[in-house]
């Protein structure tokens, strides 16, 4: 396991303010960066899935990306997601996002056009060798229908000097082991799930990039520590009380439930734009019950 990974343990996808008309909410764009380093946050993953890219054109994401970069870019790495379905786009993007001063960007798998594996490595490349930022590969295969499978993440790696991580949305852990022991020095692995923290830490994955940490970042942030000290008792038991909430965070589509959970915590940042749509009466009632046991165990503790 890397002894200093190079953006922290604890990462978090930060959803996106919206104001009552649906605009970029700005002011609580960085006010949000501001709490989450205040929770325990090394860093921030700005306008990811969870923070509704599909729906957040390139002039609005540059604008976030500048915003929480003024606004809290001093306390932790700044990490814009630029990747698209299109790789020409995806460059140029990267390209200028870098000029604003992020720390590093992240790309996912491109969705919708299934691209072989070779296009796959062809694409991460060609972003990762059109900018001098770190870049991270994010492979979620549940939103994206196909893996980067263990070869082509591990060739890239080997390959492409300023790839330096993978955000990994998925559930195999005999992957998780290959892309750990093969990969080369300094190469990190990043749990893409809050349910899959400890058990890709415990093959060699250096943390997470958490949807939870918006509402219990100090506790995520906690069971990682005692994971890390070698109390791993302790951390399994703030995992076993953790895990019914990061479950019901994705209840429904990703960040319906997450921008509820703040705003039944009295931090609210807007709802979600179309498709997504507000949770139901039941899904809300649900996220308040889980949040209430959930809290009232690590008072607890």
């Amino acid at each position: 396991m890397t002894s200093r990974p190079r953006f922290g343990r604890l990462l978090t996808a930060m959803v996106t303010p919206f104001d009552t008309e649906g605009s970029l909410d700005l002011e609580r764009g960085a006010e949000l960066a501001n709490r989450l380093f205040d929770n325990g946050s090394d860093a921030l993953v700005v306008c990811g899935t969870t923070g509704e890219s599909p729906t957040v054109n390139y002039d609005q994401k540059i604008e976030l990306f500048r915003t929480v970069l003024e606004g809290a870019g001093t306390r932790g790495a700044i990490i814009a997601n630029v990747g698209d379905n299109c790789t020409a786009d995806s460059v140029a993007f990267a390209q200028k996002v870098e000029k604003l001063g992020v720390d590093a960007v992240m790309a996912v798998t491109p969705y919708y056009n299934k691209p072989p594996q070779e296009g796959l490595y062809r694409h991460f490349k060609a972003i990762a060798e059109s900018v001098d930022v770190p870049v991270i590969l994010y492979n979620i295969p549940g939103r994206c229908v196909i893996n980067i499978e263990p070869d082509t993440i591990l060739r890239l790696a080997h390959d492409v000097e300023n790839i330096v991580a993978v955000k990994q949305a998925n559930a195999d852990l005999a992957q998780v082991k290959r892309i750990v022991e093969e990969a080369p020095d300094g190469f990190e692995l990043l749990s893409g799930d809050d349910a899959l923290t400890l058990p890709m830490m415990e093959l060699g994955g250096t943390g997470v990039i958490s949807v939870l940490s918006h509402v219990a970042g100090p506790s995520v942030k906690a069971m990682i520590e005692y994971f890390l000290a070698g109390d791993a008792e302790k951390a399994h038991q703030l995992e076993d009380i953790l895990m019914p909430l990061a479950d019901a965070l994705f209840m429904t589509a990703n960040p319906i439930m997450v921008k509820d959970a703040l705003a039944i915590e009295g931090f609210p940042v807007g709802g979600v734009r179309l498709p997504l749509v507000e949770p139901t009466r039941e899904q809300h009632e649900k996220l308040v019950n889980i949040m209430n046991e959930t809290f009232a165990k690590l008072q607890t503790l």
